[in-house]
């Protein structure tokens, strides 16, 4: 049995907060909002972001919960870098070339019960493949193809993993990714990428293989990205600077 998603369904977003949230998470990361910076005020930064006070409030407070916030009385909000931050997007390494940029994805398309392919580390078993479209700040930047091990569901909702995956595994399937190890490299575009990616099918592309682990010792998801890098680059920080 095939479950299948047309090419393009729409799919459920984050909150709004959320999203501001993590898109200014990953501008700390890059270094856009250094150390110790003191933010503009809250009127002038919501106007600047597109937002509505109220919403940049409430991402703020998230900011301030996650230790990346000091907001000091009649003084304003201060920027306080930390390594290892919990995000959403905290295993997503591709950025803009400038750094930073929010994620969002597009499925392009949902299978289930399919043959998972040899090398992958799920070998003789049946998963999920999904195939999505991922764009940074809108700009389409990469594609992904993702093999879940097919023990974690029997189905998985479109709707619902339009936007972090990781998210999903953890809320809806009770699979929390421990540890990823890449391998970056170049590989040929797939003939399944659409015509919103840059790079043709059969180019050469940079390309990350990604093996994903949960609480056990097997690989419970096998992922392959290729990335057009005049608009991404991987990104990958480690230490406490």
């Amino acid at each position: 049995m095939q479950e299948r998603t047309r090419r393009g369904a729409p799919g459920g977003e984050l909150p709004l907060y959320v999203r501001l949230s993590e898109r200014l998470i990953r501008e700390i990361a890059a270094g856009h909002l250094p150390d110790g910076s003191r933010l503009p005020p809250e009127r002038e930064l919501a106007a600047s972001l597109g937002t509505s006070v109220g919403t940049l409030r409430k991402a703020l407070a998230d900011l301030a919960r996650k230790g990346l916030l000091e907001r000091i009385q009649g003084s304003g909000n201060y920027v306080r870098h930390r390594p290892d931050v919990a995000s959403v997007y905290s295993f997503f390494r591709l950025e803009r070339l400038a750094g930073g940029g929010l994620p969002t994805a597009q499925i392009l398309s949902l299978d289930s019960d399919l043959p998972v392919p040899e090398g992958s580390g799920l070998t003789g078993r049946t998963g999920h493949r999904i195939r999505r479209l991922r764009r940074l700040e809108g700009e389409p930047a990469a594609i992904e193809e993702i093999w879940l091990d097919g023990r974690f569901a029997t189905r998985l909702d479109a709707a619902a993993i339009s936007e972090s995956l990781y998210l999903y595994y953890r809320d809806a399937l009770d699979l929390v990714i421990a540890r990823v190890e890449d391998r970056v490299g170049i590989d040929r575009v797939p003939d399944w990428s659409p015509t919103d990616f840059a790079p043709l099918p059969g180019a050469a592309s940079a390309h990350v293989e990604r093996s994903s682990w949960g609480a056990g010792l097997d690989v419970a998801e096998y992922s392959r990205t290729w990335f057009d890098n005049e608009k991404a680059r991987y990104v990958s920080r480690m230490g406490k600077g």
